[in-house]
């Protein structure tokens, strides 16, 4: 049986685009290479390691154990693969084509903006479409190539990365807390106008396990736009959940109960399988990656 360092990449990227495609016609369009070709690959890789990859049944391929544990290897392998081209050669520069990001309103206007300047200077012919929305269902109608969500998602055909646990506090304006005073534990939050983002009941709900305890008295005004509701925050009308990021660096707010734990939710980054394989939304998906991480 060869070692690792015998293998040829060739056989290795048949195997992958076949296993991710499911078919070798699929995988052959990929790669720009004849059906044939790929299948003596194949063939030629299930020699050197001594099992079998793929069941021929009829005119379908179906992927067997050891394919599947394989894999993940080489779609590590091939990522890697990727980012070294990109690097060595400076292909980054000459990547073009649209690549459309939906993010929620709030992360597409305020912290977005700074990762779009290393892509403009990374990758200057891509062109870029921001989805601003909190609907998945966006990336399972291919309006968008990546999504970046608050939830994992369930679909089959997406895959997901948890890129960060990020932060968050309750924020009012200093006139605000100067006219209706400063709560000094979550018990006075009850006796305060709050901004809602979107659904109402949803949000009570999710405060009620943090000792929270707020009704629909507390929700005076509200938007299903975030961008809006922020902006009614900014404006004095009661106090708003936002992320640490945001809440810190806009001037005219302050944190509400500054010695209260963080409201944390995750980050997730999210595409299609096939559509990760794409040298620019791989490209995107990465600098996203590595940017929301910090």
């Amino acid at each position: 049986m060869s070692t690792l360092r015998d293998f040829d990449w060739n056989h290795i990227r048949a195997f992958l685009a076949t296993a991710e495609t499911g078919s070798l016609s699929a995988a052959a369009r990929r790669l720009g290479q004849t059906q044939p070709t790929l299948s003596r690959q194949i063939a030629a890789l299930e020699a050197d390691l001594g099992v079998m990859l793929f069941e021929r049944i009829g005119r379908s391929l179906e992927i067997t154990q050891a394919g599947v544990e394989l894999l993940e290897h080489t779609r590590e392998m091939g990522e890697a693969a990727n980012r070294i081209s990109l690097a060595a050669s400076g292909q980054a520069q000459s990547i073009e084509g649209l690549v459309r990001i939906t993010a929620s309103d709030v992360m597409a206007a305020y912290i977005l903006p700074d990762l779009l300047r290393d892509i403009r200077a990374q990758a200057p012919r891509l062109r870029i479409d921001v989805i601003a929305s909190n609907d998945i269902r966006d990336l399972m109608r291919r309006e968008a190539d990546i999504a970046i969500r608050h939830v994992r998602p369930d679909q089959p055909d997406l895959i997901a990365k948890l890129v960060q646990e990020a932060s968050g506090h309750f924020y009012a304006t200093t006139e605000y807390l100067n006219r209706a005073g400063r709560p000094t534990c979550k018990g006075d939050l009850s006796r305060h106008e709050f901004i809602s983002f979107g659904d109402t009941a949803q949000m009570i709900a999710y405060l009620k396990p943090m000792g929270i305890d707020l009704s629909d008295e507390n929700f005076r005004l509200g938007s299903q736009n975030g961008l809006v509701s922020w902006e009614y925050a900014k404006h004095g009308f009661g106090i708003a959940p936002m992320s640490q990021v945001v809440g810190d660096a806009t001037t005219g707010v302050e944190r509400v109960l500054p010695e209260m734990e963080p409201i944390t939710f995750p980050i997730w980054l999210t595409t299609h399988r096939e559509l990760h394989t794409s040298r620019r939304i791989r490209l995107v998906f990465d600098l996203l990656a590595e940017f929301l991480s910090k």
